[in-house]
């Protein structure tokens, strides 16, 4: 049983909402972020950058405190305020090449994610884990939804679509152009609704936001442990999330590129990889492979598909069986003697929203020496992977919709 419910949002205003909204820090370069906080007032990336004010970085638990007073200036300002009734908001998002994700904000439940409702298939870093519970517990917000995905359902498909049809309380479109639209759900019937047919689902699963689910979940377990009066239903027992269902989610590859061929030449290269995989030479046209266990390289300007030998392969559970583990157990880490997948400089990856000619590109500059293209992770071998208590290795998926910071605000 999967317990989703409505939250009071803090939201931009209509006028403001696409100059707040702001994509996760760590992916602008250092003059983006100068640039839009330069010239916009109103970017979230003030709030969680405050610093900026005072041409100073600052860091740990002085940022955190500051981070707070950013926040609450823009609610004095009346640049965020707060729904005055808990709602679900319906949230949709049409991307540049035309894929549309629609789903629900809402918060979702800390215990659940202990009591594994809410399966991960990615590891986490402890460290992180801490440091996030820390700003958390200083700041009292989450600014942008962990993305889980639940099982198709037609009672939830079919209110999506009916509110879907009013005018949006927010659209606006990015300079990626992505346009958004927000709706507030919040008559009793429709919540209840929803409430009650997510309470008929016994998993859903974290597709993005890994770190931000532990340590929401962490901050939740200091929250009870320093309440006399806990409860249960404090808001600190939930996170913000947003939920799409298993087939709006759209999943992409992470292709990889390796420095050096690990002291071999080409050829002593090509017959170690002969072991595992029959080779056969693709010429100088952009080859993608085209299936399971079936990968493409690209080396010394040539393409090759590769097709494993599963005959010299053992698959013993469903890690084993992923494209991403593969490469690394029979490749990656026997040949080319990457052993860390996270922290080894010699390996990068490219996701598959970049085409190959991105892979091709690096390695003809020189900058890498072999590049390895992969076909996407589908959503069940995601779920085989958490129902099973497995992680994939890191850089298995680029999942989307990416979502934006600001738009809705879950205070706790």
């Amino acid at each position: 049983m999967t317990k989703i419910i409505p939250f009071k949002a803090v939201r931009p205003t209509r006028d403001k909402v696409s100059l707040v909204a702001a994509r996760s820090y760590q992916t602008y370069t250092l003059a983006e972020r100068e640039s839009r906080m330069g010239y916009n007032p109103f970017s979230f990336l003030h709030i969680i950058n405050p610093g900026y004010k005072y041409h100073k970085h600052i860091s740990g638990k002085e940022r955190y405190a500051l981070v707070r007073n950013r926040y609450l200036e823009f609610k004095e300002d009346a640049i965020f305020i707060q729904d005055k009734a808990p709602s679900y908001y319906i949230y949709k998002i049409v991307n540049r090449e035309g894929h549309i994700f629609s789903g629900i904000i809402a918060a979702a439940s800390s215990e659940d994610y202990e009591n594994d409702v809410i399966k991960k298939h990615e590891d986490t870093i402890e460290y992180r884990e801490n440091v996030f519970k820390d700003y958390l517990k200083t700041v009292r917000f989450n600014a942008e939804p962990v993305l889980l995905t639940y099982p198709d359902n037609t009672i939830i498909g079919n209110i999506i679509s009916e509110t879907q049809k009013d005018r949006a309380e927010f659209e606006f479109t990015t300079t990626y152009r992505d346009t958004h639209y927000l709706w507030k759900l919040d008559d009793a019937k429709s919540i209840d609704l929803i409430s009650n047919e997510f309470e008929k689902i016994d998993t859903i699963y974290i597709a993005d936001g890994h770190h931000r689910s532990a340590s929401s979940y962490l901050l939740a377990k200091d929250l009870k442990s320093e309440n006399d009066k806990h409860t249960g239903n404090e808001p600190y027992n939930y996170f913000m999330t947003y939920l799409i269902p298993e087939s709006n989610l759209r999943i992409h590859e992470f292709n990889r590129l390796v420095k050096d061929l690990n002291g071999l030449s080409k050829e002593a290269f090509l017959i170690k990889l002969d072991t595992m995989y029959r080779i056969e030479n693709r010429g100088s046209e952009l080859y993608r492979p085209t299936g399971k266990h079936h990968f493409s390289m690209y080396l010394d300007g040539e393409f090759y598909s590769l097709y494993l030998r599963k005959s010299n392969y053992t698959f013993k559970n469903a890690l084993d069986a992923l494209d991403t583990q593969i490469l690394y157990k029979t490749i990656l880490e026997p040949i080319l003697g990457v052993k860390n997948l996270r922290n080894d400089k010699r390996i990068a990856y490219s996701h598959g929203k970049n085409d190959l000619v991105t892979i091709k590109n690096k390695v003809d500059s020189g900058e890498f020496e072999i590049g390895f293209g992969l076909v996407p992770i589908t959503v069940e071998e995601m779920k085989a992977i958490a129902n099973n208590h497995l992680t994939m290795p890191p850089k298995s998926t680029f999942i989307e919709p990416k979502l934006r910071s600001g738009v809705t605000i879950y205070e706790f």
